[in-house]
C-alpha cells in the first residue's frame, strides 16, 4: 500500500506517435498527471485526456520555465518528471511502488538509469549510458530557467538511484534526429550567449567536436553499442561543434 503519493508531470507537442506509452506506464501509479502543452496540431492532447483531466495548453518559453510551470502545478509528495518519448520500464515500476510504499523515504530524490532506445537498439554505453535526475519530493524542488537542458534542483539530501529502465525513445527516425539534434544546438547557443560564455572561436569549436567523439565513443565505450554507438558519437560531436559555431556567429553578430 502506498504511503507516499505520486505526481507525474511531462509536457508535449505532437506526441500522438509516442505519448500513449509513456502514459501507460505510469498511470497506475500516479495520483495524478499534470501535463502543459505548447500547441500540439495532432491528437495528443486528445490522448493525454483519456488519462488524466489535468491539461494545460500554454505558449512556449523554453524547457526550464516550461517544467517549472508544470511543477508548480503538482500537489503529490513526489514528482516524477518524465518526457513524452520515454516510458518506465517493468522493473523500474515496480521499484517505484515499492519506494512509495515506505514509511520513510530518506532520500530527496532518485535518478533514473536511462534505457536509451534508437533504431531498435536500447544502449548501454557512451553518454547515455547515465542516469537522470527525475523524482524528487516536490516540497523545495525547483528547474533552473535554461532553454535547454534544464535541471531540477531537489531539496537538500541524498540522491539515491532507482533499479531498471527509464526507456527513451529519442528519435522516430534519422530525420528527426538531424533536426532535434539542430534545435538543440541552436539553443545551447543562445543559452552560452546569454549567460556570457566565450566561444574562443571556431578551432576550438572543431577541437570540441573532436572531444566529444572521442569522449563518448571511446572514454566512455560507445563502440560496444556497435554502428548506432558510432551514430550517436558523432551526433553528440555535431551537436557540440554546431553550438560552438552558434555561439561564435552570436558573439560576432554575424
Amino acid at each position: 500500500m502506498k504511503k507516499h503519493s505520486l505526481s507525474v508531470m511531462l509536457i508535449t507537442k505532437n506526441e500522438e506517435d509516442r505519448v500513449e506509452r509513456c502514459l501507460m506506464s505510469v498511470t497506475d501509479i500516479a495520483d495524478e498527471i499534470i501535463v502543459l502543452d505548447s500547441g500540439s496540431t495532432d491528437n495528443t492532447l486528445a490522448i493525454c485526456q483519456k488519462y488524466t483531466d489535468k491539461v494545460t495548453v500554454t505558449d512556449w518559453p523554453g524547457f526550464g520555465k516550461q517544467k517549472q510551470r508544470a511543477l508548480e502545478q503538482t500537489s503529490g509528495d513526489w514528482v516524477l518528471s518524465i518526457d513524452a518519448d520515454e516510458a518506465l520500464d517493468e522493473t523500474m515500476r515496480n521499484a517505484l511502488i515499492a519506494l512509495l510504499s515506505q514509511e520513510e523515504i530518506k532520500e530527496s530524490a532518485f535518478c533514473l538509469p536511462w534505457g536509451v532506445t534508437l533504431y531498435g537498439k536500447t544502449l548501454k554505453h557512451g553518454r547515455s549510458a547515465r542516469a537522470v535526475l527525475r523524482l524528487f519530493k516536490r516540497d523545495g524542488a525547483r528547474y533552473t530557467l535554461d532553454e535547454v537542458h534544464e535541471t531540477v534542483i531537489p531539496a537538500a539530501g541524498n540522491i539515491g538511484k532507482l533499479k531498471g529502465l527509464l526507456l527513451h525513445y529519442t528519435h522516430r527516425d534519422y530525420g528527426h534526429g538531424l533536426n532535434k539534434a539542430a534545435q538543440y544546438a541552436w539553443l545551447g547557443s543562445q543559452k552560452y550567449f546569454r549567460k556570457g560564455k566565450k566561444s574562443h572561436g571556431l578551432t576550438l569549436a572543431l577541437l570540441r567536436g573532436v572531444w566529444t567523439f572521442f569522449h563518448i565513443y571511446f572514454l566512455r565505450r560507445g563502440f560496444l553499442d556497435g554502428s548506432v554507438g558510432f551514430i550517436v558519437a558523432m551526433t553528440y560531436a555535431q551537436v557540440s561543434f554546431n553550438k560552438y559555431v552558434g555561439l561564435w556567429l552570436l558573439e560576432n553578430n554575424r
